[in-house]
């Protein structure tokens, strides 16, 4: 089967297209045809080497749609399921980006019905990460919440989900995204950080650090997107940083608010597989405003 993997780091042009053996589930494992897959910034990261690496080749993404294809012994799905996953991690040797990928059982949900494979394939990175962050904060209904990125995919779905909760939102974004933002669920917008203590919490997606933090009130939260991104903590501010699980229990929750409405997949082109680097040029020029989806 065909896979993107990188040898050696650098930039788009180091994503390469190999041949590799089709995985085989083991016990309680699934193997899942590959429908789609979304290409995010932690590929970028992966491929310029920030996670670093043996010096084997390391296989890039993490999102999957497609349909299961093989099950591992105690594995509760049936050949010809239609899957979302999400396959954690940044020194496997194959990713998502591939044909076929092999991922735990668990880690598995049932496809939203109600989209196609390539915007299903935008879900379970982005919205995962933005719901395990907000459920780092334990915020009431009616508690306010600064999302700063607010108009990127893993920003653009903290907005939603929080205002499913109640929380009052103010989305920070480009003055352009003020239109998309306002309409995810914010109640507010800015283009800058909000006046000193004046949030319950922040979910800085957008990585601006020790500004955004000044806007959380005192004793509030600050949720970093960034594993170890946090700023230290100041006026009794928790402040923490959000590291993404798989979790198909949670994903299908997910999914299914994806099938009630409440989630919005934004999809801002798609590539076959064999075009994973001009992917990746595009997402690291910017301004990409919802997912890219390699197609093997």
């Amino acid at each position: 089967m065909r896979a993107a993997v990188v040898k050696t780091f650098g930039g788009p042009e180091a994503v390469e297209i190999v041949d590799v053996a089709v995985p085989e589930p083991g016990a309680r494992q699934v193997r899942i045809k590959v429908a789609a897959g979304a290409v995010n910034p932690v590929d970028l990261a992966l491929r310029a080497g920030l996670f670093g690496g043996s010096g084997e080749p390391l296989g890039l993404g993490w999102d999957v749609a497609g349909t299961v294809d093989a099950v591992g012994e105690a594995a509760a799905w049936q050949v010809g399921d239609q899957v979302v996953a999400l396959a954690a991690g940044v020194t496997a040797p194959l990713g998502t980006h591939a044909e076929y990928v092999v991922v735990p059982a668990d880690a598995a949900a049932e496809a939203p019905a109600t989209v196609d494979a390539v915007h299903a394939g935008t879900l379970p990175l982005n919205a995962l990460t933005a719901i395990q962050a907000l459920d780092l904060m334990e915020l009431a209904p009616g508690a306010s919440l600064l999302v700063t990125g607010a108009a990127g995919a893993m920003g653009g779905f903290a907005v939603q989900l929080a205002a499913h909760r109640g929380i009052k939102v103010t989305g920070q974004a480009r003055a352009a995204d003020e239109e998309l933002v306002r309409s995810l669920g914010a109640t507010d917008f800015t283009t800058e950080g909000l006046a000193p203590a004046s949030v319950d919490a922040v979910l800085d997606a957008a990585m601006l650090g020790e500004p955004a933090l000044e806007s959380v009130r005192d004793g509030g939260v600050f949720v970093s997107a960034r594993p170890g991104g946090q700023p230290d903590s100041v006026r009794g501010v928790r402040t923490t940083a959000v590291m993404v699980s798989a979790d198909g229990a949670r994903l299908a929750e997910l999914a299914r608010l994806v099938d009630e409405g409440v989630l919005t997949l934004r999809v801002a082109g798609t590539y076959g597989l064999d075009e994973a680097a001009k992917a990746h040029a595009r997402l690291a020029g910017g301004g990409v405003r919802g997912r890219l989806v390699l197609v093997p």
